[in-house]
């Protein structure tokens, strides 16, 4: 199972030198990552920086950068956090459980979705 994953802004993210860092690795996230960022001050005084903080957490590294920060993603250009938003949601997303079912009446097989919920 991959649980790292390599990206590439689109537009990189700018040090104080002015150099630009384009690549770097996110990790899947954990259930810890999102208690942390949810108990995070900036996120009880600000619940739209909660973005930030995940990010801060999940970013495990970007070329020529020391520490992945909140302060750094804060310093991301809009279309770079954008990018990294999505990904976010991509790379973590959840496929719902599937069953292989044949149909009684012409034998043909296909997949259903798993309901664990109890919802319609």
């Amino acid at each position: 199972m991959q649980t790292v994953y390599e990206f590439t802004l689109p537009k990189g993210y700018m040090d104080s030198t002015g150099e630009l860092h384009r690549r770097g690795k996110m990790r899947l996230a954990t259930a810890g990552d999102e208690i942390y960022a949810t108990r995070d001050p900036r996120v009880l005084q600000n619940p739209s920086y909660l973005t930030i903080v995940i990010l801060s957490r999940v970013i495990t590294e970007m070329e020529g950068v020391d520490a992945i920060t909140a302060t750094l993603v804060e310093k991301l250009f809009t279309a770079d956090l954008a990018y990294l938003q999505d990904m976010y949601q991509r790379i973590n997303d959840i496929e719902p459980p599937t069953l292989t079912a044949i149909c009684p009446d012409c034998g043909k097989s296909f997949e259903v979705p798993l309901n664990f919920t109890g919802e319609g």
